[in-house]
């Protein structure tokens, strides 16, 4: 495959579907199984729509062992990474230092995120390729939906508390600590909450994706 950016790579990080254990806040809306699909469904949905951008290799990096068949029918039947680390910013900091062995800048995205397209991934990259340090895409709910970076960059991941509303803030003031500088995408949003279930279905690439996958795959 002929990439945009070969010397980058985009790390797909994915919270390994286990009943009970994913979109937990959108539990007592949609019940357990409910959740799991709608989590499965995301992380096919996110890697598809990355996969077709074409803008850089790509890499699946799952949160535990467990469910290798469903991530092994993901498109391209892709190489399984086993994230390592006792909370996300550990998780991330390993993944990134990994992947830039072997590539000149990485984006991480997660696959609660399915604002995230491969033209937003594109702006990232294309910043990193032209030397920025650092690139953030804030989420409307305080987080962030992607990072960039050039480097691996331990500051951006300390003393974080992941999974709330100032992880965004938390982030900006740990690399202005660090003497950083960085650059910030336009804000998107994730699936956490119950209200971001309307707006999910609104997003006509969703709608297309959900339209198009034949029974089997809308129950598994």
């Amino acid at each position: 495959m002929a990439y945009c950016y070969p010397q980058g790579s985009i790390l797909f990080f994915a919270k390994t579907p286990v009943a009970g254990q994913v979109k937990t806040r959108l539990q007592p809306a949609l019940g357990e199984l409910g959740a799991l699909h709608l989590h499965r469904q995301l992380i096919r949905f996110g890697w598809q729509q990355l996969a077709h951008s074409a803008q850089a290799p790509l890499q699946l990096w799952v949160s535990a062992s467990g469910s290798e068949d469903f991530f092994r029918h993901l498109e391209g039947r892709p190489q399984i990474h086993q994230q390592l680390g006792r909370h996300l910013g550990e998780r991330m900091h390993h993944a990134t230092c990994e992947a830039l062995k072997d590539a000149d800048f990485v984006v991480v995205v997660g696959a609660d995120c399915p604002s995230v397209d491969g033209n937003y991934v594109a702006q990232a990259l294309a910043r990193l390729a032209a030397g920025e340090q650092v690139v953030l895409g804030p989420a409307d709910d305080g987080g962030y939906v992607l990072i960039g970076l050039r480097a691996p960059t331990p500051a951006v991941f300390d003393n974080i508390d992941w999974g709330q509303a100032g992880v965004m803030s938390q982030t900006r003031e740990r690399l202005r600590a660090a003497g950083m500088d960085w650059y910030e995408l336009e804000p998107k949003w994730d699936v956490d909450r119950p209200e971001d279930l309307a707006r999910l279905a609104l997003l006509s690439d969703w709608q297309a994706f959900v339209g198009a996958q034949p029974d089997t795959a809308k129950t598994t």
